[in-house]
């Protein structure tokens, strides 16, 4: 700043005088390093002529804006942005009636209250321009705002916390070229329907709550330059009269809730340079939009379009950015992809693309993805000229051949590689030189490799390392330690032949994943910073070594399937999950369950533990699995763990639990359950009717349950055995939408309560093996999503309910060994159903029993209303012995074609036996 005491301060940087008087009416010091506060008395109020003042990014200490500012009565610009100031705004400022502009942005807590607010839009007619970004305007009414001059051009509230209605008015203000409300979260609003009519240029709501249908109206915007709406409400077609918006630069509408096909009128806005369609749910093909030679920037990723990629769009030269990922696109990769001059990010992952990869003339590209598609040949070697690759990721496709190392020697700007689960081989003995590039991250899993690639030791600043899936043998060489020393922070070598691992010398590694390997000898000491540590299914043995619980950062520990003995560590409570499961652990459970702990998961099934289950239980708020089956407990039930609000499996099967359930005084017991298993315990009494009414996570399937959701997080997915024709079954995941009781063999009598029918989620229910008596309720023909039903070996009597017949799902019966008598019921499920599903019924008759029923006795048929769903998934969950969660029918019903995707099989033979009763056939007693 060049002031020079004496000089004429007209000349002065930054200050403009009225050539006429004298009179300063202009003065800009923004950006001059100002610091501390402007006290009501400083001289810069007398200047009482000043009509433009600029303070804009300073730092005045995060004082008050003083009242002084009042005093220039003429001011008709005033901009205060950015130069740390807080506290509220003075009311003073509204008496600025002369305003045209005013900018008060802020990165601090200064607060417009909505006294000041009413007072400004009153008093000050003429504002063009108002900037109050960041500003936090939480306390004004949205509608105050619809007084606002006429003459305003620029409205700027982005990140202000303003909240409520957002007055459709001001958009037809006709002057107004910008509206800026991104992220107001609580901000609702519409705009207008029709007549909308605006010279606007600029206009962007993403991050708030307005809502509704893109209205035709907007093809009247013919000064449009930005449009952005991403994560807001919007939902319907995009209008086809879009196209009419030619001035249209950015078109930003991802995160929404936009259907139907993408308009081909997009290809008339011929100035458009940035189009982000992502997250919403277009569904077709990509239109023709390859004639927009401006485009540098395309994402229409996650959504529902198939087809193919268009076979011509040479013309997009100045396209840089690609993201297709995630839709269901098919055919091949055109080979113009491949020759785009200035393209330098292309996402082409989670889609169905097929054929070869063709060469890459182009030498621009800096990040490739086309992971999880169905490529297949070779990898071109053309990708490995690429000298400005910074991120290459191929996995989950079929290419084949061989990589070696020293092929991607010319990669030098490499960071990332990941070419997993595919069919080719990766070399691990060639050697490489000194310009070797320095991946961060490596993704080699399924590649058939039989040892640590010797490359590894050139990499000092590896971050990310899965060898996972291999044929890796024998002990980790030594020279390991080095990789990464500093830097590892994630390691998975699973699913290999490792032998042994004595230490974890990497001081930063967070993630750890050994299981399924070969692992024996105690378990290794966990680095200071390890967070996640899997490690199940080896031969480790021995007493969990007690350093584990000096680790103040480890969150989740999954030991599972092991040797290991002694007793619990006291820190059980410290984790976030803890998998012990499948070991030979003894003694009691620790009381030592914390107030306020994090614990998610406990599954300590099938070890030798005994005692009863720890109260302390009661302070894991957080709990949403419990599973302590297969063990020796002795406890009566637990009802207490009923106030645990996320708890949704619990599993206390085969243990010594006893006496009868107690009924439940608490109407909000077990909220979220969804998974409960008694099975092969000593409980008696009758079925507890106040339970079953309780259980709220049983009653209803929404439509945010109906999505592919698993319980459990990314790093660790939990598991659950269930029983199914006598047979165990582990799901290897856990869907949210699967729910399943299971009473079996215990000592329960009486009736069955009628209110288990307003479960109408319950996909598995298992009464089997007690003393149940009277008739099967009508009510259970109301659990529409059952899938198997098991009530064998009771002492039911009566006939079968008609009602049964509607339960479309139904892939499993079982009611044998009852009392049951008269005509089997007949329907497209009943039709699917065996012998051994009534064995040792003798009143039973009709199809599929050979027993025929007599004239009193004629078979009950039930009207059919046949469909593909009906019978195809009746007989396909039949053959498959379960359609557990989304399997065939879930996903019938979801997408109308039937998926795969819970990975179900036969528990492998426990470690020990699991203690047995013998089971009654007919009418006798066990033992």
């Amino acid at each position: 700043m060049s002031w020079k005491w004496g000089t004429d301060c007209c000349s002065w940087e930054g200050v403009t005088c009225d050539m006429a008087t004298g009179d300063v009416i202009s003065l800009d010091l923004s950006c001059s390093g100002l610091y501390g506060s402007i006290p009501s008395n400083t001289s810069l109020f007398d200047l009482v002529h000043l009509q433009k003042l600029n303070l804009a990014n300073n730092d005045f200490n995060l004082s008050l804006i003083s009242s002084g500012f009042s005093r220039f009565l003429n001011l008709t610009h005033l901009n205060l942005s950015y130069s740390n100031f807080e506290d509220s705004i003075p009311y003073e400022i509204s008496r600025l009636s002369k305003l045209v502009s005013l900018d008060l942005s802020t990165y601090t807590t200064l607060r417009l209250e909505n006294p000041v607010m009413e007072a400004l839009v009153q008093n000050v007619t003429k504002l063009q321009l108002l900037f109050l970004d960041s500003v936090d305007m939480s306390t004004v009414v949205p509608g105050t705002l619809k007084n606002l001059s006429t003459s305003l051009v620029s409205l700027s509230l982005t990140y202000c916390r303003i909240q409520g209605e957002f007055p459709e008015n001001i958009f037809r203000l006709p002057n107004l070229q910008m509206v800026r409300l991104k992220f107001n979260s609580n901000l609702s609003g519409v705009f207008p329907r029709s007549n909308w009519t605006s010279p606007l240029r600029y206009l962007d709501v993403s991050g708030t709550g307005f809502s509704g249908q893109l209205p035709d109206s907007i093809c009247n915007l013919r000064h449009l330059r930005e449009l952005k709406l991403y994560k807001c409400n919007f939902y319907g077609f995009l209008p086809a009269s879009l196209g009419n918006v030619t001035q249209l630069a950015v078109l930003s509408l991802s995160s929404n809730s936009f259907s139907g096909h993408i308009p081909p009128s997009l290809s008339n806005l011929h100035q458009l340079i940035n189009v982000d369609l992502r997250s919403n749910s277009f569904h077709g093909q990509i239109p023709d939009i390859m004639n927009l030679t401006r485009v540098a920037y395309l994402d229409i990723s996650n959504n529902q379009l198939t087809g193919s990629i268009p076979s011509h769009g040479s013309g997009l030269q100045n396209l840089a950015f690609l993201r297709l990922y995630n839709n269901t696109l098919s055919g091949t990769i055109p080979s113009w992809l491949f020759s785009l001059p200035l393209l330098r990010y292309m996402d082409l992952s989670d889609n169905q693309l097929t054929g070869h990869l063709d060469a890459f003339p182009s030498k621009s590209l800096q990040n490739l993805y086309l992971t999880n598609n169905r490529l297949h040949g070779s990898i071109p070697s053309s990708i490995f000229e690429l000298a400005n690759l910074t991120d290459l990721r191929l996995a989950s496709n079929n290419f084949s051949g061989i990589v070696e190392p020293y092929m991607l020697a010319k990669l030098v700007n490499l960071v990332a590689l990941e070419l997993s689960h595919n069919s080719l081989s990766f070399g691990t003995t060639s050697k490489v030189n000194s310009s070797f590039p320095q991946i961060f991250v490596l993704r080699l899993s399924a590649c058939n490799i039989s040892a640590f690639p010797s490359f590894l030791r050139s990499l000092k600043e590896l971050a990310y390392l899965d060898l996972s899936e291999n044929n890796i043998d024998g002990q980790i060489p030594n020279w390991m330690w080095e990789v990464g020393k500093d830097t590892l922070s994630y390691l998975d070598l699973s699913h290999n032949f490792i032998t042994e691992m004595k230490q974890i010398p990497w001081k930063n590694l967070k993630y750890l994943k050994l299981q399924s390997n070969l692992l024996h000898g105690p378990l290794p000491v966990p680095p200071p910073r390890l967070q996640f540590l899997l490690a199940s299914n080896n031969q480790f043995t021995g007493e969990i070594i007690p350093s584990i619980c000096s680790s103040s950062t480890l969150e989740v520990l999954g030991l599972s399937d092991n040797g290991f003995s002694g007793t619990i560590p006291v820190c059980i409570g410290n984790f976030s999950v803890l998998d012990l499961r499948n070991n030979r652990l003894n003694g009691t459970i620790p009381e030592a369950f914390a107030e306020a702990n994090l614990l998610r998961t406990l599954n300590l099934n099938n070890n030798e533990l005994e005692g009863p289950v720890p109260k302390s239980l009661v302070n894991c708020t957080k709990l949403e699995v419990l599973d302590i089956g297969n063990n020796k407990v002795k406890d009566v039930f637990p009802y207490w763990l009923g106030n645990l609000p996320e708890l949704q499996v619990l599993v206390l099967r085969s243990n010594k639990f006893h006496s009868s359930m107690r009924e439940f005084e608490a109407k909000q017991s077990f909220p979220k359950l969804r998974i409960i298993d008694l099975s092969h315990n000593n409980f008696t009494g009758p079925l507890p009717a106040r339970f079953f009414e309780n259980l709220n996570g049983m009653r209803t399937v929404g439509e945010t349950e109906r999505k592919l959701q698993y319980v459990g997080e990314t790093f660790y997915q939990d598991s659950v055995v269930v029983t199914l024709k006598g047979a165990e079954i582990e799901l290897q995941k856990i869907l949210t939408v699967f729910t399943t009781i299971d009473f079996s063999s215990n000592d329960f009598h009486g009736e069955i309560p009628e209110v288990i029918g307003n479960l109408h989620s319950l996909r598995l229910l298992n009464l089997s093996h007690n003393y149940l008596t009277v008739r099967i309720p009508f009510s259970l023909g109301n659990l529409i999503n059952l899938e198997s039903l098991d009530l064998s070996s009771n002492d039911l009597s009566g006939k079968i309910p008609m009602q049964l017949t509607s339960l479309t799902y139904l892939s499993v019966l079982n009611l044998s060994y009852n009392q049951l008598e008269g005509p089997i019921p007949q329907g497209p499920q009943f039709s699917t159903f065996q012998n051994h599903s009534y064995i040792g019924n003798l009143g039973l008759c009709g199809f599929p029993l050979t027993k025929q029923c007599g004239k009193d006795d004629p078979p009950e048929l039930v009207p059919t209303t046949s469909s593909w769903f009906d019978w195809k998934v009746a007989k396909m969950g039949y053959g498959s012995g379960l359609v557990i969660g989304l399997s065939i029918g879930y996903m019938v019903f979801v997408t109308g074609r039937p998926l795969w995707f819970v990975k179900m099989f036969e528990k492998k033979q426990s470690k020990k036996k699991v203690r047995t009763r013998p089971i009654r056939r007919g009418r006798g007693r066990r033992n």
